[in-house]
Order: C-alpha cells, then structure tokens, then sequence
C-alpha cells in the first residue's frame, strides 16, 4: 500500500523513432537521404566507367544498388509510420541494418580505392584512359562518404 503514490520511472527509456516529415528533421533519421544520394552516385560513378575490374568492382556494385533499396524501404518505413506500434524492435532493426551496411560500404569502398589505384597503375599502358580513372576516383570518394554516413547513423541511434 506504500508503493501507491510512488512512480518509478523505467530504466530502458526509447525515444520515439519520428514519422512522417518529421523523419527528415530528426538526427540521425535525416542521414538517410543523404546515403541514398550519396550511395545512387557510387553506383552511377561506377556503371560510367568501363569495368576491368568485375570482381570487385560487381561487388561495389551489389553493395550500392542493395543498399540503395535497402535504405529507400526503410526511409518509407519511417515516412509513413509502419513501425510506430513497435519502436523498440524498429530502433534494434535501425541500428543493426546500418551497422552491417557501414561493414559492407566499408569493403565495397576499399575494393573500389584498389581498382582506381590499378587503374591510375594501367593509364601508362593503356589498360585504363583517364576518363575511367576519374570516374573511378569519385566513386571511391563517394563511397567512403557513405561508408561514414552510415557509421554515424548506425552510433547515433546506439547511444541515443
């Protein structure tokens, strides 16, 4: 009967994850369309050039187009608020997605920092014009700018 009056407040307090336009008002909810932008130039950047490199650079490419997706069904998920009755699951959801896809950006980035590498190597024997070596250069750029956006969004939702 002492314990009436007192409230004790939960120990595990999650904040809401935002819907609607709120979603591009919210840190770190509002990285998400700069990944989907940033990531969309990975993939155009790379799909410009004359692939010599399949191997690592298909991998580039399954990264940024999935993840592309990926990111462009959660960013609805938020938008038109499906995850509202469950934010708990959809915060770990957040949080794991973006960590895994920061891993996967990560690898598609250094791969991509190889082929330009070869390909600037392949320029003096004619492998690789130089056209191919920018275009190379900037998606390796773009990569790890996503690669970083994706880090900071993934540690953001962990210690909010």
């Amino acid at each position: 009967m002492a314990s009436q009056g007192i409230q004790i407040p939960s120990s595990v307090d999650v904040p809401d994850i935002p819907y609607g336009l709120a979603v591009f008002k919210t840190f770190p909810y509002a990285l998400i369309l700069p990944e989907l932008i940033l990531g969309s130039w990975v993939w155009i950047l790379v799909a410009a050039t004359r692939v010599f490199y399949s191997l690592s650079q298909g991998w580039v490419m399954y990264v940024a187009i999935s993840s592309f997706l990926l990111s462009m069904i959660l960013l609805m998920v938020y938008v038109f608020g499906f995850h509202r009755n469950n934010t708990g699951t959809w915060r770990l959801v957040d949080v794991m997605y973006h960590g895994i896809t920061a891993i996967f950006y990560l690898s598609a980035s250094v791969l991509q920092a190889n082929a330009t590498i070869t390909c600037n190597n392949e320029i003096i024997s004619g492998g690789c014009t130089v056209l191919n070596y920018h275009l190379n250069a900037a998606a390796t750029i773009f990569a790890f700018l996503t690669t970083l956006l994706y880090v900071l969004h993934s540690f953001r939702n962990i210690i909010q």
